[in-house]
């Protein structure tokens, strides 16, 4: 082992294992990433070593606006491979308002003085209010003011959720709530849609770019098309009983359980993500597997161009 001695990857993979995260299932998470983005797995052990020489030092800034805290819920709640041990203590995650153990003023010095340091990675989660500072005001500060602050210095931005990304359900009311991407005109933003955001495409979209130093290839809406490339539509369990006209209008009809959702509102033909491919928790289940139809949580027009969700969208027409 004296031969690794001061290298940033064998670093990296013994802080791993030390928090219980195996080189094998390490590598296996940059398989996946790989997989995600259309890469050669062979490239995954290059990019477990480039990333694993990289994770344990950099910064993380999660700052938090008008939302109810259901992206960092989803972050903790998910399973294998456990990015939440990843981000949340091999990031080095200096400021979360939500998680971390310092408060008032010891939490602010941690945030300013990581401003200070500067190079870290920024992720807002929560919608930004432009009507009127007072609804969201920390420390004397909008929020606004805040975000724009912290990206000054931060190497990009993550919108984490689709309050983060577009607005989202806080958009329908009265607080003029923005994303990111509308407050930050000149940042490096990088969009990651879903209500709640989905832990794999964080992890994977972080892991790309501690890899190779770059952010992946976004859409005109500012997602990685790695994970938005498709609508759920397109690879629907229940697209063969859309083709053959099978349309489920009674929930309570065992019979038509598996039926397409399309008249019970659902957005999947114009929503595009990859939760039907990829399902959440592990692979556990996605909305439309427990008959809930697509609500269109990934899309800029989330939630209040969607509405109703739940009606027919022939009727609604």
């Amino acid at each position: 082992m004296k031969k690794d001695k001061g290298n940033p990857a064998e670093m990296g993979y013994r802080q791993l294992e030390n928090r219980g995260i195996s080189r094998r299932d390490f590598l296996k998470l940059c398989s996946a990433t790989c997989l995600a983005f259309g890469l050669d797995l062979n490239l995954a052990p290059k990019m477990a070593e480039a990333a694993a020489a990289k994770i344990t030092k950099k910064p993380v800034i999660w700052m938090q606006g008008q939302g109810c805290t259901g992206c960092s819920t989803s972050l903790l709640s998910s399973l294998n491979p456990g990015p939440e041990k990843i981000l949340l203590e091999l990031l080095s995650v200096r400021f979360h308002p939500t998680l971390m153990a310092a408060a008032g003023e010891q939490a602010v010095q941690s945030w300013e003085q990581c401003l200070e340091e500067g190079n870290y990675i920024l992720i807002v989660e929560g919608s930004i209010p432009t009507a009127d500072p007072r609804f969201c005001t920390v420390e004397g500060h909008s929020f606004e003011e805040l975000v724009k602050k912290a990206a000054a210095k931060a190497e990009f931005v993550i919108a984490a959720g689709s309050c983060a990304c577009y607005g989202g359900i806080p958009r329908a009311g009265i607080t003029g709530a923005a994303g990111v991407q509308d407050v930050l005109k000149n940042a490096k933003v990088l969009n990651l849609p879903s209500c709640p955001v989905k832990p794999d495409r964080l992890i994977g979209s972080i892991l790309y770019y501690l890899s190779h130093n770059e952010l992946p290839r976004l859409d005109q809406d500012k997602r990685p098309v790695a994970y938005y490339r498709y609508t759920l539509h397109d690879s629907c369990f229940r697209r063969l009983h859309y083709e053959k006209g099978h349309f489920l209008t009674d929930w309570n009809n065992p019979e038509t359980q598996d039926w397409c959702l399309y008249y019970k509102g659902c957005k999947g033909k114009e929503t595009f993500t990859n939760c039907a491919s990829y399902w959440w928790n592990d692979g556990v289940s996605f909305c439309g597997a427990v008959g809930s139809p697509c609500s269109g949580c990934s899309e800029p027009k989330f939630y209040d161009e969607l509405a109703p969700l739940f009606s027919n969208p022939q009727e609604v027409k």
